[in-house]
């Protein structure tokens, strides 16, 4: 097979790309056996050439006759791994997954396909009424502690952005990504270099996931909290569990818990410490949402020459304080999209981004962010960082006005330390509303002193970044999960037959990294060979 790389400076149809390649290579159409696009991302460094570059595999008679060529190699086909490992496996009894986020949905897609019946326990509801909860709570400010942007089915990571973007290299990325495309992704997703869905596309996602998993022999039970676990000589024996509505408890025997909890479940982390659970405390970051005009921060990054029909712009920047071993750095950018409340606890402010599929909202934003060090908490619980966490929530709670309006400046205002008055080009976009306010007064010194230093310095390498009328929004700190469950090399806790997965356990940052973990645990449960672990 041959990988072809190659500019193009103008907008394509897939078939017309084909056509482009033939043209310039020569090729013969009708020679074709097979083609795909592996790739396709912007170079927009010279503003007066920006252009497309695809990366496309093509398999034709007469490879030979075209491998010398230049920006052409011969490579062997790829291969997709499956979910199937073909072995005789070791289960009696059905596992139980909690949490019905990407991790704990994937690792009962492994199950399935291995001919393992899951049962999958979520506290929150199905992505419908989870809509209409999220809905209310904008509307009203009546927040649902067990239905909101943190829980329900599909996790956090629902009312998001929905990238798909990594940093590691693993042989499950692609399966990932056909998963998705499987269940109704739009198929651009398996060759963008920077793929997402959109909040709009993983509702419908999910629900076809949910359909399938109950159409082979799955179970999920919504409504329905883990609460506790027994165990017999340090191996787990069952897990328990209740109805949210009527508070009735169940007991399942078991051999295999899957804690895909999710990084906000914050009552379980506090259970499983008490019950003895390896945990440890871990990195994480805070900070604020920052929002510009989308067409400013296209004009940044694109300039205003070319003519290609490009997406919103996004960015990703980084500082380094050259006085302290802190740094900030921007986190999860949703260009053309919305700030949203993403409270899960009462009398709490917590801020995330969203965008859909097609991200056309007025404003682009993103979580600039603070790293945050053990060192940083007041004691020497594995459990500081939720108090941390909390403690920054709850400031931002009452500074908004103890009523969920968020709290809001200007980054003209922020960067000089006083209280906003007004709003400028930017308009906010967090419901239920704002109120306008002085940051600095709720953020740890070393988070406020870093985000001053970050902005202007960001400006320098996007421009508008800092400009003064840009939102400041508070707060944002789930980033990561501020807990690890430890887990040895098998993937089980110190009680055999329990397995930490996912972004809650502190094993995953985002729904590619999180879906690709419960596929490993699923995986590791069933075999001791662990295969493309």
């Amino acid at each position: 097979m041959l990988r072809i790389t190659i500019k193009i400076r103008k907008d394509l149809t897939e078939n017309e790309l084909k056509e482009e390649i033939c043209d310039k290579y020569n090729m013969i159409i009708s020679d074709i056996q097979d083609w795909k696009i592996i790739r396709k991302s912007i170079d927009a460094r010279n503003k007066e050439d920006v252009h497309y570059v695809y990366i496309v595999d093509i398999e034709i008679k007469q490879e030979k006759k075209y491998s010398k060529m230049k920006n052409v190699q011969v490579i062997k086909k790829q291969h997709i791994p499956s979910l199937n490992l073909n072995i005789s496996h070791k289960k009696n009894i059905r596992p139980i997954i909690i949490g019905c986020g990407p991790a704990g949905l994937f690792c009962s897609l492994a199950f399935i396909e291995n001919g393992i019946l899951p049962i999958i326990i979520e506290q929150g509801k199905p992505v419908e009424e989870r809509q209409k909860d999220i809905s209310q709570f904008t509307k009203s400010g009546i927040l649902n502690p067990l239905s909101n942007i943190q829980f329900g089915e599909g996790g956090a990571g629902t009312f998001s952005d929905g990238k798909l973007t990594t940093n590691i290299n693993s042989p499950f990325c692609q399966t990932v990504l056909e998963t998705f495309v499987k269940f109704g992704a739009p198929k651009e997703i398996l060759y963008n270099s920077k793929p997402h869905i959109g909040t709009d596309y993983l509702i419908t996602i999910l629900k076809n996931m949910r359909e399938y998993i109950l159409s082979h022999g799955g179970t999920i039970l919504f409504n329905h909290k883990f609460i506790d676990f027994k165990t017999n000589n340090s191996s787990l024996k069952s897990v328990v569990y209740e109805n949210v509505i009527t508070k009735e408890t169940f007991e399942l025997n078991t051999d295999t818990l899957i804690l895909a909890i999710g990084h906000s479940s914050r009552d379980t982390f506090y259970k499983l410490y008490d019950r003895g659970i390896f945990l440890e405390p871990k990195n994480f970051s805070v900070g604020l949402r920052i929002e510009h005009l989308r067409q400013d921060i296209d004009i940044a990054q694109y300039g205003t020459i070319t003519k290609l029909h490009l997406p919103p712009a996004d960015y990703k920047l980084a500082y380094h304080s050259p006085n302290s071993n802190r740094s900030c750095y921007t986190f999860c950018m949703c260009p053309g999209g919305t700030v949203i409340a993403s409270s899960s606890e009462k009398n709490t402010i917590v801020t995330n981004g969203m965008s859909t599929f097609l991200r056309d909202g007025i404003n682009s934003n993103s979580a600039i962010l603070v790293n945050v060090t053990p060192s940083d908490f007041i004691s020497n619980s594995p459990l500081a960082g939720i108090d941390f966490q909390k403690d920054l929530e709850l400031k931002a709670f009452m500074l908004g006005g103890s009523n969920y309006y968020a709290p809001v400046q200007r980054v003209g205002d922020f960067l000089k330390n006083t209280a906003s008055t007004f709003i400028g080009k930017v308009k906010p976009s967090y419901k239920p509303g704002i109120t306008l306010c002085n940051l600095n007064n709720i953020l740890p010194d070393f988070v406020s002193e870093t985000l001053k230093q970050a902005i202007p310095y960001f400006g320098t390498k996007l421009s508008g970044f800092d400009n003064p009328d840009s939102i400041l929004t508070g707060v944002e700190t789930r980033s990561s999960s501020p807990v690890k469950i430890i887990r040895n090399e098998h993937f089980t806790s110190n009680i055999d037959g329990i397995y930490p997965c996912g972004e809650g356990a502190g094993y995953a940052g985002g729904i590619m990294t999180a879906a690709i973990d419960g596929i490993k645990c699923a995986l590791a449960s069933l075999s001791d060979i662990q295969p493309l672990l």
